[in-house]
């Protein structure tokens, strides 16, 4: 027995896309999606690895495609390849986009930093924060051990209130009173209406 090796026929073989670029040059409408089902897929393959959103790619591929729609006339295969030419459509848009939204991105800092206002006194600013700060450490230091921590512990450090009782290998209801109690009495000593 011999080993006879056969090669798929011209039945196998995908769709002239030189001739597809031709016949769509002249307005086939039919020529252009036979040309649009075998090129889309790399176009949005070669987009997305550009753009990385899904949306932007899709939106810049059928733009590619519309490019190609309107530019057919202009292909020269003596330059190249259809799908090379498309593909270069299609990395060229991407990265028009990319720099497009670069563009955006830089002249919204430079919009935000010249609208920025310096505040009036930096200093007294500084000194009301610490005052603050220090006022807020004072009446701390007058709560009990148990709603001190507590209250450090879900306020400051962000734990929910069974994680803080698990920690204080405290009962819950005991440490949802403690903290009640505890942020009333910081309530009262700096002076906040409730």
């Amino acid at each position: 027995m011999s080993s006879v090796v056969h090669l798929p026929g011209p039945q196998f073989r995908g769709p002239d896309l030189k001739e597809l670029v031709s016949r769509t040059a002249f307005g086939d409408q039919d020529a252009f999606s036979r040309l649009y089902d075998a090129v889309a897929g790399p176009v949005l393959g070669l987009v997305r690895r550009v753009l990385r959103d899904p949306a932007q790619s899709e939106e810049v591929a059928q733009e590619v495609m519309l490019e190609v729609w309107r530019t057919a006339a202009r292909y020269r295969p003596e330059r190249g390849e259809v799908m090379a030419w498309v593909l270069t459509m299609a990395h060229r848009r991407a990265v028009d986009r990319v720099r497009s939204a670069q563009a955006a991105t830089d002249r919204e800092r430079r919009v935000a930093a010249q609208s920025h206002v310096a505040p009036f006194d930096e200093v007294a600013e500084q000194v009301e924060g610490r005052l603050e700060r220090e006022q807020v450490r004072r009446c701390l230091r007058g709560l009990t051990e148990l709603q001190r921590e507590a209250v450090l512990l879900a306020y400051f450090r962000g734990f929910s209130y069974r994680e803080v009782a698990d920690m204080l290998q405290t009962p819950l209801g005991t440490v949802k009173t403690r903290m009640r109690d505890g942020l009333i009495r910081l309530r009262d000593c700096l002076g906040v209406a409730s």
